[in-house]
């Protein structure tokens, strides 16, 4: 089963403030747009988004398609083909996204402890 990306993103209170936090771990911005309160950091492979007053709730985060430079990979399992093989083996779905499309989709499940998982495809 082929993931993707990988990142964490975070539910921050002020988005300045936990910038200028991660910024004093060597992460710089990466992506996103400060005026609507979204910023994706990185610091070598590691890749840490910053949302404020999107989501109540830390989020682990998986981007098929992409590498960690949000390059499109060449060969990648599709959102769908990951959410029909998670359902298959029993996995409950939070939101679950139409099997019939192609293209950018997501889903979500959440684990046994409550902690949110994303699968997010922009490909």
């Amino acid at each position: 089963m082929q993931l993707g990306n990988f990142s964490i993103s975070l539910a921050v209170k002020d988005l300045a403030a936990s910038l200028a936090f991660y910024e004093k771990f060597g992460f710089s911005i990466f992506a996103g747009d400060a005026k609507q309160n979204w910023l994706i950091l990185k610091n070598g492979e590691h890749v840490i988004g910053l949302f404020q007053g999107m989501f109540e709730k830390n989020m682990l985060t998986f981007n098929p398609g992409w590498d960690s430079n949000a390059n499109k990979l060449e060969n990648f399992t599709d959102v769908r083909d990951l959410q029909k093989q998670l359902m298959q083996q029993g996995v409950q779905l939070a939101e679950q996204t139409d099997e019939a499309g192609s293209g950018p989709a997501h889903f979500m499940v959440v684990d046994p402890d409550g902690n949110p998982l994303l699968f997010d495809q922009h490909v």
